[in-house]
């Protein structure tokens, strides 16, 4: 298993004005560096040695061990799906299709997905997530939560954390969510699904 800081695939001012570097650097290095601190910390001796992170989700109890893995894979996902040229719109191939016909078109989806993410209370994410026959769904999870618990297939997410947007956006989370569809690679995203 890999409990590494991952190296952000991009520069930390090249994202701006979407997030800013000072927002990049506090999220990443230090939130993002805690939870790897604190799993590595708590991981010797907890029978969770050598699993991934999606398995260590998937198994561990709510706690420590949980809430670290968790915020670890869902930070991974959510920074890994940006990019500061983004070539694509939307997503394309099956991921398309997919929405069109759950939620009868991408623009219905956006607003479904940021509507329920500015309405989640307190600090935690929105899922676009896959179930195990191949539908989309939609899921709020508080704090560490994450759909590999549920059975799911993560897709697409947004942290809706303050620390992900405060210094940008200070209390606006609706502008943050507005405006982070403009730096998703779609590349990426579709290849989850």
């Amino acid at each position: 298993m890999d409990t590494n800081l991952i190296t952000l695939p991009y520069a930390l001012d090249s994202l701006d004005p979407v997030l800013s570097a000072e927002t990049l650097s506090i999220h990443h290095g230090k939130h993002l560096g805690a939870y790897v601190t604190n799993l590595n910390a708590a991981l010797p001796g907890s029978g969770f040695e050598g699993l991934s992170l999606e398995e260590i989700v998937a198994k561990a109890p709510a706690g420590k061990i949980f809430n670290n893995a968790g915020q670890i894979l869902n930070h991974n996902l959510y920074f890994l799906q940006f990019t500061p040229t983004p070539v694509l719109e939307g997503p394309t191939g099956k991921l398309k299709e997919a929405i069109d016909k759950t939620f009868g078109s991408f623009e219905e989806f956006k607003k479904t997905f940021t509507s329920q993410g500015a309405a989640l209370f307190g600090s935690g994410w929105i899922w676009l997530a896959e179930d195990a026959e191949g539908s989309l769904v939609i899921k709020q999870y508080s704090n560490a939560g994450n759909p590999v618990a549920d059975g799911l297939k993560p897709i697409l997410t947004f942290d809706v954390w303050e620390h992900a947007y405060y210094v940008d956006y200070r209390n606006r989370r609706p502008d943050y969510l507005g405006a982070i569809w403009n730096i998703l690679d779609w590349n990426v995203i579709s290849n989850r699904f």
